[in-house]
Parts: structure tokens; C-alpha cells; sequence
């Protein structure tokens, strides 16, 4: 994440979506799968997510990735 962005404690789904280059319906996904953390606040269907919450997803994400094509890869 930019330093901008990582002063903010929680960002909105359009910022996550940004900055993941993801739609704001794909990061509503992984709210309701439970893959990205965040806490609905209000009303009117609005969720905040934590800018850790979104670097664990990306960290997550490697991780995955790299279980998945271990050997895979050519030399």
C-alpha cells in the first residue's frame, strides 16, 4: 500500500478494490465468503476494512499461490 494509504486504520470497499485492481462486487464476495476481513458499520450496507486486514489477504494470497506451484515452475 501507498504511505497515504496506510496512515488510514480502515478503508472502504472501493478504496480496497482499488488498490487490489478488483471490482467493489468481488471485494463484497470475499467479505461474505469470510476470505477478506471487515465489520459492516451503520447502515445502508457500508463495511470497513482494516488496511492490516487487506495486507494479511495479499500475504494469504502468496502464500497460497506458492503452495499451489511449488515444483511447478520451470528452472
Amino acid at each position: 500500500m501507498s504511505e497515504e494509504k496506510k496512515k488510514h486504520r480502515f478503508l472502504t470497499i472501493e478504496q480496497v478494490a482499488e488498490e487490489l485492481n478488483m471490482t467493489a462486487v468481488q471485494i463484497r464476495a470475499l467479505l461474505k465468503a469470510g476470505d477478506l476481513r471487515g465489520i459492516p458499520v451503520g447502515g445502508r450496507n457500508v463495511w470497513c476494512i482494516g488496511a492490516t486486514d487487506v495486507e494479511d489477504f495479499i500475504a494469504e494470497a502468496y502464500q497460497r499461490t506458492a503452495e499451489r506451484t511449488a515444483g511447478d515452475l520451470p528452472d
